[in-house]
């Protein structure tokens, strides 16, 4: 029986590509904020685009800060992508504010000290996958994913995270960033996994196989 995931609507962009690239790895999707829904699914994807801030208040709008506070409390696995993933930190600054967030991980998300490079960070780039990480395994370490970002958790504010035993998978653009995070039943990547073709749809197979 395929996996059954909710991918919760919370006024975020990117609903349907993730809906279809969940589907097309093998799950069952549905796109809804009911809460019965969200606790009883076999997996929830949390996606998120734009702003921290905004994308906060649309969570707590709908109850979705707690919704995934509960499904951690149960065991039951999250997924969070791009800023779907920030959120999942303590806090967010964009733009001299400051944002608290679902705070379960500890870290602040910041704009990339990308230094003459670009931002946002848009394009394909690699990943150093850390060692042991399920999301990665069987990718080749040359596989590229699709990423737009402009801010993100830096590497060089992640020891707590790691020292909490999270795995902590990194990329590059001016400075090193957390790229995905994995520790128990929460994962996330700061990459959009919907939009990095066959690559991201080894790693979302990768994710559902924990689902079963």
């Amino acid at each position: 029986m395929a996996p059954r995931v909710v991918v919760l609507d919370y006024g975020s962009g990117n609903l349907r590509s993730a809906e279809r690239a969940l589907a097309r790895a093998g799950a069952g999707v549905s796109v809804t904020a009911d809460g019965d829904a969200v606790l009883a699914a076999d997996g929830l994807v949390v996606p998120g685009v734009g702003a921290f801030a905004a994308c906060m208040a649309g969570l707590r709008e709908v109850g979705g800060d707690k919704l995934i506070a509960r499904r951690l409390e149960l065991g039951r696995p999250v997924l969070g992508i791009c800023v779907g993933m920030q959120v999942l930190f303590a806090a967010g600054v964009e733009h001299g504010v400051h944002t608290t967030g679902c705070g379960v991980w500890p870290g602040t998300v910041g704009r990339l000290e990308a230094g003459a490079l670009p931002l946002p960070h848009m394009g394909w780039n690699t990943v150093a996958a850390a060692p042991g990480s399920v999301l990665f395994r069987g990718l080749d370490p040359q596989t590229r994913f699709y990423f737009v970002h402009s801010y993100a958790l830096a590497m060089r504010s992640a020891g707590e995270l790691v020292s909490a035993g999270a795995l902590v998978s990194s990329c590059s653009h001016g400075e090193p960033f957390a790229a995905a995070v994995e520790q128990g039943t929460v994962s996330a990547t700061q990459f959009h996994p919907e939009k990095s073709g066959d690559a991201g749809a080894a790693l979302l197979s990768n994710w559902l196989e924990t689902l079963k």
